[in-house]
């Protein structure tokens, strides 16, 4: 019995009860809510039986999540796919039962359907948000993941493992690798940091040590020394033993919406769009940017209030502090901040750098900056001295989310790779701050800002706000 047997009916069993709980206390509570109690004692007249349409619809309800598979494995502890499974379930059944209503002429009561579908569809996504969470806590103690054989090039090998190393949360532990054909010296190993079983490329030792390593999935990476058929050969083989198939083609991060896939003469070629925040895109981005940022500015008025006193109170000076940076395909703007240092503090900007050896460097940052006032340190840790950037939002010059805005200087050192970071409005929070904010290095910044461009959606800008809240709250890696 693979390991991975032992956590998938574990997790399935789980999910089952929990989607159980979660269909039953909607449906039921919209029915007390809309009926009460009389329903029912039978004490109505109506032409449709209430108790056996709240029975039918629970169990509908959990049979459709199964069928849609919401509890498949290969969904469960990263990405939105589990989530966007559970919401296409419930709403395919809530559209059918509207659509025989209509059809038969059944007067369903609109406010019991009305309330059990938003309850329903809320409730699973929480409940099964709290099952992910304790999946990802066990798929970092090493628990609950399928152990995978790594098969390819050495260098895609290498970038592969790395990859699921640093999202462990996905659930696959690289193990062991195999390079086929490669061609390995003793104290070479290409950054690959699992043992490597060799490098035989005939099908039948692959297969042996596939077979040996006690694996639950293999997956073939780019590059790899292997014939077409032999690669058809060993999906048949995998299938037959209940081991996992996995291709693992050389795109680096691009996020699945981009993704396509289409079967030509028995080829499964992967498309990849080209993504552009353009017109309705745009719109969408913008009347988001609008309506948040505006709701925050009111709700925050009275903050904004009194931090302005207090800037101004503990040091003569502006209250606010205005800096060119580089925004949208190279413009610039004046960034706006609550005053966080002392008057004239750019003065000293060069001369510290030069102190601590990091005038070339980009992310120009100061190591215990002595130009911050005490107020301005309490400001940086909860990031309340970046409030006044909600102006700049309404303003056009900035956005929510996007990369952060930085200065002439730092642009000046950017690579090609790095300008496409100006395609889109820089942000007051973006991918890389809700990753692990000013920890990051200049290198792993970039990726995760050009991984942001690249795939831009504005579900993603949601999920990075919250994720912000969060982040300022823990006051983890501000400045």
């Amino acid at each position: 019995m693979h390991g991975h047997d032992q956590w998938r009916r574990k997790y399935s069993t789980r999910l089952k009860l929990v989607d159980a709980f979660a269909v039953l206390w909607a449906v039921a509570g919209a029915f007390v809510v809309r009926f009460g109690f009389t329903e029912l004692q039978g004490e109505n007249d109506r032409d449709v039986d209430y108790v056996l349409l709240s029975a039918v619809l629970i169990v509908a309800w959990w049979l459709m999540l199964g069928f849609w598979g919401s509890r498949e494995p290969r969904v469960l502890g990263s990405g939105s796919e589990e989530y966007k499974r559970v919401i296409a379930s419930s709403a395919w059944l809530f559209g059918f039962v509207a659509v025989v209503s209509y059809a038969l002429r059944i007067d369903t009561a609109r406010g019991f359907v009305g309330l059990a579908f938003p309850a329903g569809a809320l409730g699973l996504l929480a409940a099964r948000w709290l099952v992910r969470q304790h999946l990802s806590l066990e798929r970092k103690q090493g628990k609950s993941s399928s152990r995978v054989l790594i098969i390819g090039g050495p260098h895609s090998a290498a970038h592969l493992i790395r990859s699921l190393n640093s999202a462990p949360a996905a659930g696959y532990t690289p193990v062991a690798a195999h390079l086929p054909g490669a061609v390995v010296e003793m104290n070479h190993t290409f950054g690959i940091s699992v043992p490597v079983t060799g490098v035989e490329s005939n099908f039948e030792s692959i297969l042996a040590i596939i077979l040996s390593s006690n694996v639950d999935a293999v997956a073939v990476s780019a590059g790899v020394n292997m014939h077409p058929q032999d690669l058809r050969r060993l999906g048949w083989e995998l299938a037959a033993r209940d081991i996992g198939m996995i291709l693992a083609p050389a795109l680096t991060d691009i996020a699945g919406p981009r993704i396509h896939t289409q079967p030509v003469a028995g080829l499964p070629l992967i498309h990849v769009s080209t993504p552009k925040l353009t017109g309705g895109k745009k719109v969408a981005k913008r009347a988001f940017d609008i309506t948040v940022a505006g709701i925050l500015v009111l709700a925050l008025s009275p903050i904004f209030l009194i931090l302005s006193l207090l800037v101004r109170v503990t040091d003569p000076g502006p209250v606010f502090y205005r800096q060119e940076r580089i925004g949208l395909r190279g413009t610039t703007f004046h960034m706006l901040k609550f005053r966080s240092m002392k008057v004239d503090a750019d003065a000293e900007l060069h001369k510290l750098l030069e102190a601590q050896g990091s005038s070339n460097q980009p992310l120009f940052k100061v190591e215990n900056d002595p130009r911050i006032t005490p107020l301005g340190r309490t400001l940086r840790k909860y990031s309340l001295d970046e409030l006044p950037q909600l102006l700049n939002v309404l303003g056009g010059s900035m956005s929510l989310v996007g990369p952060r805005p930085q200065r002439e200087g730092e642009v000046a050192l950017y690579d090609d790779a790095a300008h496409r970071r100006l395609y889109v409005s820089p942000g007051m929070s973006g991918l890389w701050q809700v990753s692990g904010r000013s920890n990051l290095s200049w290198e792993e910044s970039i990726r995760l800002d050009l991984y942001y461009v690249e795939n831009w959606s504005l579900m993603g800008d949601i999920v990075i706000l919250f994720k912000t809240f969060k982040a300022v709250f823990a006051s983890t890696g501000a400045v």
